[in-house]
């Protein structure tokens, strides 16, 4: 199963597959806002990103 985001799936994709990997992380938002990241400083910038910006944010 692919759980990439994309304009028709938007959301946040977030893989470690194993402690010593960096993480990586890829975002889609309804709004068309993407972005991606690579290393575990830049996928948390981008969840942290996308929970005040996207995601539930536009709810506000």
């Amino acid at each position: 199963m692919n759980l990439t985001p994309s304009s028709d799936r938007p959301g946040l994709h977030v893989s470690k597959p194993s402690p010593d990997a960096p993480a990586t992380g890829s975002a889609v938002c309804h709004c068309g806002a993407t972005a991606t990241a690579k290393g575990d400083a830049q996928v948390g910038a981008l969840v942290a990103g996308w929970n005040a910006n996207h995601g539930s944010a536009h709810g506000k």
